[in-house]
């Protein structure tokens, strides 16, 4: 297989993607927390109270650094075990720091040295929350005095969203902001609860208050990292992240999200850097060790990954990303079995997880279950974009059990160079089925959805567009709307209306898959320009993102760029390694394009001899030959891409060249006049030549 051989050049070219601006929003916001720096220093935290530690720890805990406000309050307790208050400002550090058990001892042992027993139940509650009865905590919240009223419903609000009764909790929110309309804390809670149930722009705009009313909050500027991550990309979150940090170098929530953040972006270094430091902020981290697990994962060390994963203990083993990375390593080591029981937990909370999907249907195929793999599949294979992977996987699974017509069709699609549209998931129940829960949840996206998605298998488009539009009325701040309805615009091929909703969606959460759907509609709405624009400004904040990479890397194939394709598509190989077909080919045609024959012949042999069925491999190797002075060699690889997709205008152009070079002019000025024949086809002036010389 073809490995990233050394550039052998002179000198190597600036990539053509374009520096971009850093989103305005993110800057113009993220000025309130540099400011909040230059006035509150570490160096000037903490001066008040310099010589009483309670007063130390009170005042630490104000300007947010509740890990040495827990160091303070500790210092006070071993100085004077009998000091009350020394015992309450450490509860409070601890709330601060997540540790509900450690806060509920401390908040009984500042009332038995004398603390008043009716100031501490919405502490007490709070205790009760981080350790996970809500219950206890709801009634505990419901003792507070009017004082400490505000606080009591923040952390009823939360107990209540963690049940799921969102009415209540916002209710109860609601109630708190009249009492305390200026409390950051607040505010933020007020964003949590709103990114919980999936309204980005109420998220936004609380996260946003938050930070005016308290510059200095390490929890709202978390939760802005987090929300700027969503909205814009890895890289304009991360001052956010180091600027919470800035005010609690060991606050172990921010330094997770940090060093998620940073591996993601490629920054494998300081993400493993980061979560040391969260280790060190609380020993025994799964977060960390789990994070730790990916970063081995990603370098090819599936034995430290494993071994790290267990020390996550199974505090984690619920978390999507937790199952889908054990799987794999299940299936590494030859443990299908277990693979098989974490994939299909995960499929079940996650059905349309195509990823996962592929890899549970791999290892059902292992352990001799074809027809439960062509059950895992079958959503997948009814896509029009369904990849020449899966296709390949089905395929093994109708020859398993016999059905070798089936396969064949299968095999025949994977090998086809192009993919057709993607569509939607088929709906497991029947319109009757799911109408019911829509009609008593109305504006609810959680049953909207699949009553949508199956009027569209219906074939009732209008209606599920017109449903669509009312899901966006009802929830304007919920991006999946947004993208819901973009997609039944791009089934009526309504390109530019398409886009619109997908950017409104964008503003909210520019990720992957909506990245690439509003990529897809500029594109197909004529405007290529602002589709490149989006993706590079994708790219610019995600710059490990493979699908970016790859559409990216295209896309300068198509244009030319062959200098700036070799550089995004060996940035791609770095990351994914060998083994992929599609990826080799397109470095091959990018070698050949940049005259580097020798390098081009690698690739373009490696995915011939992974894809020799694929006509865009033999067409790639073809090429290579060609390029390198071999047109003997060439024929023969050409005529077969060509054989088995006669309509392609390139391959049936470079086929033109080969034929001319050979001295065969009538078939070359065939092949000529039917890559012409296609109004897409690039090097008309080149083919216009052959046909009159």
């Amino acid at each position: 297989m073809a490995s990233s051989p050394e550039r052998r050049r002179r000198a190597k070219r600036p990539p053509v993607l374009r520096r971009l601006l850093v989103v305005a929003g993110g800057i113009g916001a993220f000025g309130i927390a540099l400011a909040a720096f230059l006035m509150l220093a570490p160096d000037r935290l903490g001066a008040a109270g310099e010589g009483d530690p309670v007063a130390r720890s009170e005042s630490l805990l104000q300007q947010s650094n509740a890990s040495a406000a827990k160091a303070a309050a500790l210092d006070a307790v071993r100085a004077d075990p009998n000091n009350a208050r020394a015992h309450l400002a450490l509860a409070q550090a601890m709330l601060a720091l997540d540790d509900g058990v450690g806060a509920e001892g401390e908040i009984q042992r500042a009332v038995d040295t004398g603390y008043d027993a009716k100031l501490v139940p919405q502490l007490r509650a709070h205790a009760l929350l981080l350790q996970g009865d809500e219950d206890r905590a709801i009634a505990e919240a419901g003792k507070a005095i009017p004082q400490y009223r505000a606080y009591a419903l923040r952390i009823r609000a939360r107990a209540l969203t963690l049940q799921g009764r969102y009415d209540d909790a916002q209710a109860a929110l609601g109630e708190a902001m009249r009492i305390a309309p200026q409390d950051a804390a607040l505010w933020t809670d007020l964003g949590r609860f709103r990114y919980a149930t999936g309204d980005l722009r109420g998220a936004v705009q609380a996260a946003e208050q938050a930070v005016r009313l308290d510059a200095g909050n390490a929890r709202a500027l978390l939760l802005r990292g987090e929300l700027v991550r969503s909205q814009y990309g890895l890289i304009a979150a991360l001052p956010w992240f180091e600027a919470a940090l800035k005010r609690d170098p060991h606050l172990h929530d921010a330094l997770i999200e940090y060093a998620a953040t940073l591996g993601d972006a490629g920054r494998t270094q300081d993400a493993l850097a980061a979560t040391r430091r969260a280790l060190e902020a609380r020993p025994g981290s799964a977060q960390a060790f789990y994070l730790q697990a990916v970063i081995a994962a990603r370098a090819g060390d599936d034995d430290l990954a494993r071994s790290l994963l267990e020390k996550t203990g199974g505090a984690l083993d619920d978390v999507p990303g937790v199952l889908l990375l054990g799987g794999t390593l299940d299936m590494e080591e030859g443990d299908y079995e277990q693979a098989i029981g974490k994939l299909k937990e995960l499929v079940a909370v996650q059905p349309m997880n195509l990823t996962a999907r592929k890899l549970l249907a791999s290892a059902l195929l292992r352990t001799d279950s074809a027809r439960n793999a062509i059950d895992i599949l079958r959503p997948i294979v009814a896509r029009g974009d369904a990849d020449s992977y899966v296709l390949t996987l089905a395929a093994r699974g109708y020859e398993r059990i016999g059905d070798r017509a089936a396969a064949a069709r299968l095999l025949d699609r994977a090998a086809y160079p192009a993919v057709s549209e993607s569509g939607a998931f088929s709906p497991d129940d029947s319109i009757a089925v799911l109408a019911a829960p829509a009609a008593e949840r109305p504006g609810d996206p959680d049953t909207a959805v699949p009553l949508i998605r199956a009027m569209i298998a219906q074939g009732d488009k209008a209606g599920a567009l017109a449903k669509a539009q009312a899901l966006v009325r009802d929830n304007p701040g919920v991006p999946g709307a947004q993208i819901l309805l973009g997609d039944m615009l791009m089934l009526g091929s309504r390109y530019g209306d398409a886009a619109a909703a997908y950017r409104l969606a964008a503003d909210l959460r520019f990720d992957e898959p909506t990245m690439l759907r509003l990529v897809e509609a500029l594109d197909r709405g004529g405007h290529r320009q602002d589709a490149a624009n989006a993706l590079a400004l994708f790219l610019s904040q995600n710059p490990a993102n493979i699908a970016a990479l790859r559409l990216s890397g295209q896309w300068q194939l198509a244009a030319g760029d062959y200098d700036a394709a070799i550089d995004t598509l060996e940035s791609l190989h770095a990351r994914i390694g060998d083994g992929d077909a599609a990826l080799d080919a397109d470095l091959a045609t990018a070698y050949s394009g940049a005259g580097e024959d020798e390098i081009a012949l690698d690739f373009a042999e490696a995915a011939y001899g992974l894809a020799p069925a694929n006509p865009a491999a033999a067409d790639a190797y073809g090429w290579a030959l060609y390029q390198s002075g071999d047109a003997e060699g060439a024929l023969q690889l050409l005529q077969k891409a060509v054989a088995q997709v006669p309509n392609h205008a390139g391959l049936r152009w470079h086929l033109a060249q080969v034929y001319a070079e050979l001295g065969r002019k009538p078939e070359a000025r065939q092949q000529a006049q039917a890559a012409l024949a296609d109004p897409r086809f690039g090097d008309r002036a080149a083919a216009q030549a052959m046909l009159t010389s």
